[in-house]
C-alpha cells in the first residue's frame, strides 16, 4: 500500500487596508485552495472582519487556532478542514 504525505503548510494572507466584504471574500477563496491540515494566517484591518471571519470560519467547518487583536489589526489563524458529508454537494 502507498501513502501519499501532504505536509502541512502556512500560507499568510495581509489583507490589510480591504473593506468589507473584501476580508471576508478572499478569506473564503483562500480556504477554498488548502488541503486539510493546512493553515491559513489572515492580517486584517477592517474592523468588521472580526464579525465576518469567524462566521465565515463557523460556516465552512473550518477549525480556529487563534485570534490575535493588536491596536491597528486583527491576525486570524484558521486551519483547513476535512469535508463532511454535510458540505459535499449532493449526488445526482
Amino acid at each position: 500500500m502507498i501513502r501519499a504525505f501532504h505536509a502541512m503548510t502556512t500560507i499568510k494572507l495581509d489583507l490589510s487596508g480591504l473593506k468589507c466584504p473584501l476580508p471576508a471574500l478572499r478569506t473564503h477563496k483562500a480556504l477554498k485552495s488548502l488541503m486539510p491540515g493546512d493553515r491559513l494566517e489572515v492580517r486584517c484591518t477592517d474592523p468588521l472582519a472580526v464579525i465576518d471571519i469567524p462566521h465565515l470560519v463557523g460556516v465552512s467547518g473550518d477549525r480556529w487556532e487563534i485570534i490575535e487583536r493588536g491596536e491597528r489589526d486583527t491576525v486570524f489563524r484558521i486551519e483547513k478542514s476535512a469535508p463532511t458529508l454535510e458540505s459535499e454537494p449532493p449526488a445526482c
